[in-house]
């Protein structure tokens, strides 16, 4: 028999199309510079806007509101997305479109002005729903039917993805701390153009895949032009009814770049002890962000093999089923946020051990790992061919749900702070406050010089002791335990009197002045008034508030409990069901084996 040389696209890497390892090394550092700046998004927006490194000076409230939108707008878009490949550029095409959009999305974000993050989320959103359904369902599109690799490719393909988010975690979240927020989301944006050059360079890898089925030159122009079959409506409804798993686990596993993310600047001691630069000496909390996308590079194959070894000893191992078992393990892991929410309460201004934060993403980690992959799997097995990318796209769009859930349940862990208005001079704080080490350059030379921050228009906090004195609230010094009622007065407008709120609450909750609640007055300058040459460093403007921490933490211990017992309860709900919805699939994945055995011995595989 003469030998054949296998074309480019035919080629295998590692008992897989290498065209799989391009897909991955694309989604790599697409997900470097997604994950690099989703890590810095709720930080960035909730860092005041007075502070050394700015940020937007929008309240944790706020910054969860708008991370709840912009994470469900990016994944929304994969429906336009996936219709714009079904109907007229094709799976391949559409990527390559939007990689364009992230790369230019990503490098205005780098400039440091409001309207140009805006502008640059702007066309993230527009990048990610072009280039992220389009290019999950190419990677089905490398595999034949009944293909038992087709899982293990996705597996491999999601550890790809989540090697980009590990090293964004860490690279950029240092980069972020040492260099400031803009910096961090220009590397961000590197490697979205590393990304997009090894797309474009892998395309012999890629011939006929993602193709456009409507184009006369495609084997598949037939399957656009047929109707659904019985068989076909049935499984669409199951993957309908798949979704709404996809928008709990996400509603929960999304908490990692919002609430967590904050609860991990805030309440998390992230001191390390060790010597060393500053980022060494204390993590910065978009470092923590790596943490899920190093674990699912440690246990990935770990889980897919168990998967596979499962199914070989004839237990249940459908992919509903895994999606089921992968959102309860997920929701186990917010019972060690509720651990570091109560070891946090224990003092005064208490933090929590990392430890919690570690086995917390851990379990979420390993949940998504038995979910997520495999959902992914279970869209190319169960979709029409006609509607594939579009199923995709709807499949990110739930993802997108969940991400809004997420970032509503966020919400709800926030309070509104206490706000009031500083009348005291400027001089008159100085005695509440210590100098705090600004940097300047001359000359080519970074100068430091120590001053108070009221000098430089800067914010500042004072950790304050406060309870019900008569008909008022006195808040002291929590270091010095002088009285801090003089600096500033709360807002009693028409319609928002915070002094008789805050009293009535302090009274309802027994706070005396032996047993007072705590807060951390923030204070900072009007952001506008600060631009103004003649106001530099007159103490003058600035504004005062506050979150009552014991409230906070009893919120937030109460919002993981909630997601822990939901998750839990609707995972084993589905299980309960799981039989009758295994039905709908028509025996879907009843026939999965290695292809690449029977066809060196031979056999043809017989249409089903």
């Amino acid at each position: 028999m003469a030998n054949t040389v296998k074309a480019a696209h035919q080629k295998e890497l590692f008992g897989h199309p290498i065209g799989l390892f391009v897909l991955f090394f694309t989604e790599m550092w697409e997900r470097f510079s997604y994950y690099g700046m989703r890590g810095l998004l709720v930080l960035y927006i909730a860092t005041s806007a007075t502070a050394n490194d700015p940020g937007l000076g929008w309240t944790t409230k706020e910054a969860l509101w708008l991370y709840g939108w912009y994470t469900m707008l990016v994944y929304v878009m994969s429906i336009p997305g996936g219709i714009i490949a079904d109907k007229w550029l094709g799976q391949k095409k559409t990527v390559m479109l939007g990689g364009l959009l992230l790369c230019l999305g990503h490098g205005i974000l780098a400039i440091p002005t409001s309207t140009a993050f805006f502008g640059g989320l702007a066309l993230v959103i527009l990048g990610v729903g072009c280039l992220k359904p389009n290019i999950s369902t190419m990677v089905g599109g490398l595999y034949k039917e009944g293909d038992i690799r087709r899982d293990k490719g996705f597996t491999l393909f999601y550890i790809g993805i989540n090697l980009g988010a590990f090293l964004a975690g860490i690279i950029v979240g240092i980069v972020a701390a040492k260099y400031g927020w803009h910096l961090g989301f220009g590397l961000a944006g590197i490697g979205m153009v590393l990304g997009q050059i090894v797309y474009m360079w892998g395309q012999k890898y890629l011939v006929g895949v993602g193709d456009f089925i409507g184009a006369k030159e495609s084997v598949n122009k037939e399957a656009a032009k047929k109707p659904l079959t019985k068989i076909e409506k049935d499984r669409v409804i199951v993957l309908l009814i798949s979704f709404l798993i996809v928008i709990v686990f996400w509603g929960a596993f999304e908490q990692a770049g919002g609430l967590m993310n904050l609860y991990t600047d805030v309440k998390v001691n992230r001191v390390t002890g060790f010597g060393g630069p500053e980022w060494l000496q204390e993590i910065p909390a978009a470092v923590f962000q790596s943490l899920n996308a190093g674990y699912i590079i440690i246990f990935g194959t770990v889980i897919a093999g168990f998967w596979i070894w499962w199914r070989k000893k004839g237990k249940e191992s459908s992919s509903l089923f895994k999606m089921a078992i992968g959102t309860i393990i997920m929701g186990l892991g917010f019972i060690f946020m509720m651990f570091a929410s109560k070891e946090a309460a224990t003092e005064n201004f208490g933090k929590a051990a990392m430890f919690w934060i570690f086995m917390a993403y851990l379990f979420h980690t390993i949940g998504e790992l038995c979910a997520s992959p495999v959902a992914l799997s279970f869209i190319t097995k169960l979709a029409p061919v006609k509607y594939a990318s579009i199923m995709m796209g709807i499949y990110f769009a739930c993802t997108g749900f969940g991400n809004k859930l997420a970032g509503a349940i966020g919400e709800s862990s926030q309070l509104e702070p206490y706000e009031g208005k500083v009348i005291a001079s400027k001089e008159a704080v100085y005695s509440f406050v210590d100098k705090a080490a600004y940097t300047k350059d001359v000359d080519g030379k970074e100068i430091t010089e120590k001053d108070y921050a009221i000098n430089r228009d800067k914010n500042f906090e004072i950790r304050a002791a406060l309870y019900p004195q008569g008909d008022k609230v006195a808040f002291t010094d929590y270091e010095r335990g002088t009285s801090l009622n003089s600096l500033f007065v709360l807002d009693n407008s028409e319609g928002n009197n915070e002094s008789s709120q805050l009293l009535a609450y302090l009274k309802e909750n027994n706070v005396t002045k032996e047993n007072p609640y705590h807060t951390k007055l923030l204070f900072e300058k009007d952001e506008e008034k600060a631009k103004i040459e003649v106001n530099k460093g007159d103490g003058k403007d600035y504004s005062v508030s506050f979150k009552i921490e014991e409230q906070q933490n009893a919120l937030e211990y109460n919002i993981f409990m909630m997601i822990t017992l939901f998750t839990v309860i609707f995972g084993l709900l589905l299980i309960v069901f799981l039989k009758k919805l295994k039905v709908l699939t028509h025996g879907a994945e009843d026939n999965e084996r290695d292809l690449r055995n029977e066809e060196a011995e031979g056999f043809e595989l017989a249409d089903n």
